[in-house]
């Protein structure tokens, strides 16, 4: 089955490691990571959310008219919009990009950061009004006479769209968090649920969980399973740990500075559940299976995307495969260097995903008996070679590896 790769767009190249050193809003800077990531393999990238930051549909327009394959993840939160407005929004959108937008909805799992923007509901009622929002967005994009809706949270009469999604396509949703309420929205709404990169014993709990929900649910096929990393890679396992370290401390020098603006209260515990289940996890250790690492999440309060895969491209590559066979389809990966990171991760990481995935699927299907055979399973024309790579190497060089 198919892997996608999801990337990061923004208009500065600040991180938790590195204070910026483009304009606070550089649009050059932005196109130029987008296309790193379109040049090099990337599936799509996300435009995400902050109660302060720049307005991501806004721009999520302005990459579509500037890109011609990389698919673009928005991040929405249902407070910031009444759902008929967000769904014509949507379907512009997605016909500006010609069928390449979907919709990643964010519930909140903070009250300090919803109460910025008026959200004064409770988590339950968070997750309560997420569930009856992407349904209304479902129905608008899919009817095609007008419709009344009465519920919990909406009540509006005789809406339609004259602007449905390009083509008669239904832009995908994903949607994440480690709650039960997440879990119960996620598995019966989303097409894509999304997890934090956790160890593989907890990712295998998850998935099972969200599989268990969609049963519930009523779903026939449960929706695919997204995990998010932050990959540290270099050409030798000693010096991906060592810039492992240096990242670390760069890191922790810029919060006992002060310069690493907070996701929430100062001092406060994670009010989220995925927060507090990768604060668990790191409590337990630094190292887990074969190449996480929980450091930078412990640092940070777990905000986030904040857990590491260390190593060498192979390394990295093949911890990733570890969470292709449980299920995980679409990889986040986030680095510390934004665009050196995101250039060398397609470089060098992804094909060897790819092809991790694709020797899986020759398997699969050299294992699974053709109808067309005879009677003794004998294939005429089963001598098909799996997919990979012909020149057995690999000259690139990282140009992060040093950093």
């Amino acid at each position: 089955m198919p892997v996608e790769f999801l990337g990061i767009a923004t208009t500065s190249d600040a991180s938790e490691a590195a204070a910026r050193t483009t304009a606070p809003f550089d649009t050059d800077y932005l196109e130029r990571l987008v296309r790193a990531h379109e040049d090099n393999g990337w599936t799509r990238v996300l435009f995400a959310y902050g109660s302060s930051g720049p307005e991501p549909a806004a721009l999520a327009a302005y990459v579509a008219a500037r890109t011609e394959s990389i698919e673009l993840l928005l991040a929405h939160r249902p407070n910031v919009s009444y759902p008929t407005y967000a769904a014509k929004s949507f379907a512009t959108l997605d016909q500006l990009s010609h069928g390449r937008f979907s919709v990643h909805f964010i519930t909140g799992g903070s009250d300090h950061e919803q109460q910025r923007e008026g959200d004064t509901l409770t988590k339950d009622e968070r997750y309560a009004r997420t569930r009856e929002y992407i349904r209304v967005v479902k129905k608008a994009w899919a009817s095609r006479e007008p419709f009344d809706h009465d519920g919990e949270f909406y009540t509006f009469r005789d809406f339609a769209l004259d602007v449905t999604p390009f083509d008669g396509r239904t832009p995908t949703i994903s949607f994440g968090g480690s709650s039960d309420a997440a879990y119960r929205v996620g598995a019966a709404e989303a097409d894509i649920f999304a997890v934090w990169g956790e160890p593989l014993d907890r990712t295998a709990e998850q998935i099972a969980r969200i599989h268990r929900e969609s049963a519930a649910a009523g779903r026939a096929t449960p929706p695919r399973i997204h995990a998010a990393f932050r990959p540290i890679i270099a050409p030798t396992e000693e010096q991906a740990w060592e810039k492992a370290e240096q990242i670390l401390g760069r890191i922790e020098a810029r919060l006992d500075s002060g310069g690493l603006p907070g996701r929430r209260t100062p001092g406060a515990a994670p009010e989220n559940a995925g927060s507090q289940r990768l604060l668990e996890i790191a409590a337990q250790g630094d190292r887990f299976d074969t190449a996480l690492w929980t450091a930078t999440a412990r640092v940070t309060g777990g905000a986030g995307n904040s857990n590491a895969l260390v190593g060498t491209p192979e390394t990295v590559a093949q911890a990733l495969l570890a969470y292709y066979d449980l299920g995980v389809r679409v990889i986040s990966a986030r680095g510390y260097d934004l665009l050196d990171d995101a250039a060398d991760f397609g470089a060098h990481v992804i094909p060897l995903v790819r092809e991790g995935v694709a020797a899986r699927d020759a398997a699969a299907a050299a294992a699974t008996p053709d109808p067309r055979t005879s009677d003794d399973g004998a294939a005429g024309d089963a001598d098909g070679e799996p997919a990979g790579r012909t020149d057995g190497s690999d000259d690139g060089v990282l140009a992060s590896a040093t950093r």
